[in-house]
């Protein structure tokens, strides 16, 4: 990477961390472009020159949210040996790269529930496969060998997600859940929900 290139790319995630900034004080729909700008120090020019506008950025910023989280989850799934052990990873993985990385974990559950527009949801959808790859392709074996049920990832993330996702929103905009009983039970009631029955 060059001078220019390692420049532009300093000066994108000066945009971005602004933005993350912003969006934790103000919400996504309560914050504009100018406020980013001025809170990342740079010119007019130069952010339109990185982005098309707040769309753009805002999407930029849940591609790279996600690049983040997915890292995390692979880093705890891969190692796993059992149908269990990554079941288990999964989830604490997802509940710990949350709890630990809040802002970024408010601002994608606020982002996710906004009208992307078909564009940015199709750029979305085809990073997010991207990034699920290495953690699909570790989890096929125990799928034939009906370990875990033959499900499309889509419908195995909604299953052993959706508790932990719903109670990151919930924790995240102050409800009274404590991070232990989080981490203690998701993972071990979403193993319970898909485990082969008689094991």
């Amino acid at each position: 990477m060059g001078p220019a290139r390692k420049d532009g790319q300093k000066r994108r995630d000066a945009l971005l961390d602004a933005a993350l900034r912003c969006f934790a004080e103000r919400g996504v729909l309560g914050t504009g472009i100018e406020e980013i700008r001025k809170a990342a120090g740079a010119s007019p020019s130069s952010v339109y020159h990185l982005f098309d506008g707040l769309s753009d950025l805002t999407l930029a910023l849940l591609v790279r949210t996600f690049e983040r989280l997915f890292a995390h989850l692979t880093e705890r799934v891969l190692p796993a040996r059992t149908a269990e052990s990554v079941v288990l990873a999964l989830v604490d993985g997802h509940l710990e790269w949350i709890l630990s990385h809040r802002d970024e974990g408010r601002f994608m559950y606020q982002a996710m529930s906004l009208e992307l527009g078909a564009e940015s949801a199709n750029v979305l959808l085809a990073r997010k496969a991207e990034l699920l790859q290495p953690i699909a392709q570790h989890i096929a074996p125990f799928v034939a060998t009906g370990a875990l049920p033959p499900w499309p990832i889509i419908q195995l993330d909604v299953v052993l997600l959706g508790p932990s996702h719903e109670a990151c929103r919930r924790f995240l905009g102050g409800a009274a859940l404590e991070p232990s009983w989080m981490r203690e039970q998701l993972p071990r009631l979403a193993w319970r929900s898909i485990r082969p029955r008689g094991r």
